[in-house]
């Protein structure tokens, strides 16, 4: 068996081992990365998430990143030998399928065509399912407290309505949305190293609610509807970031996120790269 036959050998191994796409990745880069990014859902294309992030923090800070879709990779296994931890991704899983494809880029279509199968195609369950395990909650609460640092992302606080440990790192739980809109991203505490040189700036994004656990000192930016439109009795303002130390760890937050525009806004870059940087104890 020739070098090449044996290097394919190994890898196809690798992927049949973690049955999943970037299993080869993370089985050969995992002591070599310095972050591991779990992205992607139902409603939030994995490829946009990582376009975005592979510019802003992987390019142009530097930071190799591992990205995988696969929510079974989110364990400590996998975490061993990473600095930074990245999730940008909610809570559910649809393994009976979904209950229309409006979801689907393709298919949000100003002429949408009448669906016609022959023979039929079964009509699908159609009913999430929460993904995250009690195992998976306190995996990333050890990597925290242990020194790792975790970035958290826009929907990433619907993970935090169903494992007390995750939650509990995050510090804080999806409360919902409304459609997308207009709003602006202000910043509420100049003086935190992650908001340094960022100036409040508007955006069309999905403007997410949430429970807040933590002390309010920690929150220095907030989402505001400026044309004073509520959400379900909460208001048009809500948290739009928060930071602290967790153990021997760090933690940040930031909620806009929904669009590659977004991601890519002059001033959020300014935001995801001054949080990788505190996250990572590195001047900002």
């Amino acid at each position: 068996m020739d070098q090449r036959h044996r290097s394919l050998t190994r890898r196809a191994s690798l992927t049949a081992l973690a049955g999943a796409a970037l299993a080869p990745t993370l089985g050969r880069s995992a002591q070599k990365a310095t972050a591991f990014a779990l992205i992607g859902d139902r409603y939030h294309n994995s490829d946009y998430i990582r376009t975005g992030l592979s510019r802003t923090v992987g390019k142009e800070l530097g930071i190799s990143i591992d990205f995988c879709d696969e929510t079974k990779n989110l364990n400590a296994e996998t975490l061993k030998g990473y600095k930074l931890l990245i999730i940008l991704r909610d809570g559910m899983i649809w393994p009976d399928g979904y209950p229309d494809e409006n979801t689907n880029a393709a298919w949000v279509a100003t002429n949408r065509p009448k669906l016609v199968f022959d023979p039929p195609t079964p009509k699908p369950g159609a009913k999430p399912a929460n993904w995250i395990k009690p195992e998976q909650g306190k995996a990333v609460r050890k990597f925290v407290e242990d020194g790792g640092s975790a970035l958290f992302l826009h929907n990433v606080t619907h993970v935090g309505l169903t494992d007390p440990d995750f939650r509990h790192v995050l510090g804080a739980a999806y409360a919902g949305h409304p459609p997308i809109r207009t709003f602006k991203v202000k910043v509420t505490n100049p003086d935190h190293p992650i908001t340094k040189g960022v100036k409040d700036f508007i955006i069309t994004d999905e403007q997410h609610y949430m429970t807040y656990d933590k002390d309010r000192k920690n929150i220095f930016l907030e989402t505001v509807n400026e044309e004073g439109l509520d959400y379900n009795k909460q208001g048009a303002t809500a948290p739009g970031g928060w930071a602290y130390d967790y153990g021997k760890g760090r933690v940040a937050y930031l909620s806009p996120g929904h669009l590659l525009m977004v991601l890519w806004n002059p001033e959020y870059i300014k935001l995801q790269q001054n949080a990788v940087k505190w996250l990572m104890r590195q001047p900002t």
